[in-house]
């Protein structure tokens, strides 16, 4: 039988102040430990007989009165167990900020805790057991650092201003204040379609939506200046074009986390490229085909962006799975799941979560020994409100939502979003935000997911998304061997509008004739005449109808 390692845990002296110290022996016990919870006000005559008895690795001791007191108490725990010749235990310390800062002064501790740290910290320590370092560096792989910390979730967040000068200096400061586990690197639309093309960048859109980067080397120094703290994994935007040339570029200089490569998406579909819509899902085949052959972990920028676009809640699931789908058959062993909330716009907390876990219930159905799915979740950007304290409402009461999915990576979206673009000191604000949202969920949050209206709605998009993909295997051409994931059929889909969306009218690789409202909290398709709400099989049906007459999809294309 292995042994599991033994915490002996009290406030002591006359400190009955043990909500904080139950809640690290909480903590402890999911990281592996047994424990021994003594309670409030022990005297430290007890406490040494306790250890003497126990052998504990671990003693954890809390005092939350005054420091004056607190010194006197702890220096004579630490000379009873002087007395008794105890083989000396790890002592690690927590209580309010100033009596923290006495005991670090002290000297006595080898962890001192001031009630400001998180939980992943405290969980990853506890997990590191590394009595010869004070602070272990967290794991530098994505998979290993959620198996690290789960089931607190890595956070994430994108970053990047205009000035290449400010966003060095802040993902510095990013690093060494801890505040991410994941920087997003947001660089700007030069660098996403024209990185390797300097000569077709427009000066006046340099900064335009993230960080200017013209070189390697500059995404070089940005990965160096994360390299402090608690050592972030660092990820880009994809390019809109080159995007293998990015990716190769992006894991030989920031040692890329995870490539995030949208199926559909940054082609002409929404003007973030020139690229045919067919042409530029080749070459996203293509590269999680080379990001699978090296290993790196893929995340599809796909179903969300048809929401954001007023697509049926039913089209959004299937290019959820989809999504999914494409990677596993490009040979991509973990796949990143992102789920963004609040979208559209109007979508209430019910609809919302119903939407998700029939994304879940398709995409996890993938999962086998050679594809691993973690879930990411995330607040919708369009939803967020300009008042930035109803904003800070909006972003607590989304991420509280989020945990009914117990994401492995929750992406934090600044409340300050709808304003400007977050500063290193707004994206810190608001991850404390998510971070409170987080810890009250994880100590117990009711079953939301059971809901009734939940379950019924996940169930009836379910069976719309699959009828969906059944229509899409069907217009395939023949010989096509597997139509999700032919780049030709998934093109034809969306040309015909069996994947389409409302803002997609005068597109030229779209239809755009799809029309929704929000009813009941979710976003359905509707006659465009009457406003009647259609079923998915309707919509399909009038889809297929109006495009069988026309047979040059295959030359098109």
């Amino acid at each position: 039988m292995s042994h599991r390692p033994k915490i002996v845990a009290a406030a002591v002296g006359d400190c009955v102040h043990v909500a904080g110290l139950a809640r690290f022996c909480r903590l402890a016990e999911e990281a592996g430990y047994d424990t021994v919870f003594l309670g409030p006000a022990v005297e430290p005559e007890d406490l040494v007989q306790r250890i003497a008895e126990e052998r504990p690795d671990i003693v954890g001791v809390s005092y939350r009165l005054t420091p004056e007191a607190g010194e006197r108490v702890v220096r004579r725990l630490l000379e009873l167990v002087r007395a008794r010749g105890l083989d000396r235990p790890r002592f690690w310390f927590g209580g309010t900020p100033p009596v923290a800062e006495r005991m670090r002064a002290l000297g006595a501790f080898e962890a001192v805790f001031d009630g400001r740290e998180d939980d992943a910290a405290l969980i990853a320590r506890l997990r590191g057991r590394a009595a010869e370092a004070a602070e272990p560096v967290p794991a530098g792989r994505l998979v290993d650092r959620i198996a690290q910390q789960y089931p607190y979730p890595l956070i994430r967040h994108h970053y990047g201003e205009p000035s290449f000068e400010k966003t060095l200096a802040g993902v510095r400061q990013l690093a060494e204040r801890r505040v991410l586990d994941v920087i997003s690197l947001g660089v700007d639309q030069n660098t996403q379609e024209h990185f390797f093309r300097p000569e077709e960048m427009d000066p006046l859109q340099d900064g335009a939506g993230g960080v200017p980067v013209r070189t390697p080397e500059q995404f070089r120094q940005l990965y160096l200046a994360s390299r402090r703290g608690n050592f972030p994994l660092l990820r880009s935007y994809s390019g809109t074009r080159d995007m293998l040339k990015m990716a190769r570029v992006l894991v030989e200089t920031i040692d890329l986390a995870w490539g995030a490569i949208p199926l559909t998406w940054y082609s002409r579909l929404d003007g973030r490229s020139r690229v045919p819509l067919v042409e530029h899902i080749r070459e996203a085949q293509e590269t999680m085909r080379w990001l699978g052959a090296h290993d790196v972990p893929v995340e599809m920028n796909e179903s969300h962006h048809w929401s954001l676009r007023d697509a049926p809640d039913s089209v959004a699931v299937a290019m959820a799975f989809l999504a999914a789908y494409n990677p596993k058959a490009c040979g991509v062993r973990h796949y990143v799941a992102q789920y963004m909330f609040n979208t559209p716009p109007g979508t209430s907390f019910k609809m919302d979560l119903a939407k998700m876990l029939a994304k879940i219930e398709l995409i996890e159905g993938l999962q086998d020994e050679t594809f691993t799915v973690f879930r990411e979740t995330r607040t919708g950007l369009s939803s967020l409100p300009a008042d930035l304290d109803l904003a800070k409402g909006h972003l607590a009461s989304s991420v509280f939502l989020q945990m009914a999915l117990r994401p492995h990576i929750v992406h934090v979206v600044a409340h300050v979003e709808a304003d400007h673009a977050a500063t290193p000191d707004d994206v810190e604000e608001a991850v404390k935000i998510a971070r409170g949202a987080i810890r009250n969920a994880l100590d117990g949050q009711p079953d939301m997911a059971r809901d009734p209206d939940v379950q019924a709605r996940k169930a009836e998009l379910v069976e719309e998304a699959r009828l969906l993909l059944e229509a899409i295997r069907e217009i395939a051409e023949p010989g096509v061997a597997d139509p999700w994931a032919d780049a030709a059929t998934i093109a034809k889909a969306v040309n015909i509008g069996l994947i389409d969306a409302a803002h997609l009218r005068n597109n030229p690789e779209a239809r755009g004739q799809v029309r929704v409202r929000i009813v009941d909290g979710a976003c359905r398709a509707v006659d465009p005449e009457t406003g009647r709400v259609l079923s998915e099989a309707e919509r399909v049906r009038r889809v297929l109808e109006r495009a069988r007459p026309r047979r040059a999809w295959a030359a098109a294309v």
